[in-house]
């Protein structure tokens, strides 16, 4: 086996150029609208917490944004703790409700919808994170029509 004459990586390394940007660094025009749907459910794996992350990139790149949860993507949005509400059980515990109530306090919306709060995940609309607006199922599809007629980009984000 050959010897390894390169040094091993320390603490502090840069392993890849973080700093280089091949793209422009889109803005909203004004009025401009995104909407990023979630059907999937709360720590199966990243992808709620990486679109709950690109979610706060849009409305930070001045985007109208709104997050819509519904099938199993209402449990990203039920409040979590243990042993009481609130308190981290370990660490990246509470992540989802943290990046959602950041979101909400940099003026993001977030909908879920009732019927899979209730019929599908047995919670009552108390279970939610203060601020999130539930809605009828018959709203799921009009809230993503009404995003599409206003010429919205939409992230549909599906797992199973």
């Amino acid at each position: 086996m050959p010897a390894v004459t390169k040094p091993a990586n320390q603490k502090g390394d840069f392993l890849v150029d973080y700093e280089e940007k091949v793209f422009e660094d889109v803005q909203a025009g004004d009025g401009e609208k995104a909407l990023v749907t979630f059907h999937t459910v709360a720590f199966e794996g990243s992808i709620g917490f990486v679109n709950l992350l690109q979610a706060t990139r849009l409305r930070r790149k001045g985007f109208e944004t709104s997050i819509l949860l519904y099938g199993p993507g209402v449990t990203l949005g039920v409040q979590r703790g243990f042993p009481t509400l609130g308190a981290e059980a370990f660490p990246g515990h509470l992540n989802f409700n943290n990046q959602i109530v950041k979101f909400m306090e940099e003026g993001g919306k977030v909908y879920a919808c009732r019927f899979a709060l209730q019929a599908l995940y047995g919670h009552g609309e108390g279970a939610l994170i203060p601020g999130i607006t539930p809605i009828s199922p018959l709203d799921v599809l009009d809230l993503v029509l009404i995003h599409r007629r206003d010429g919205a980009f939409i992230l549909d984000t599906w797992t199973l």
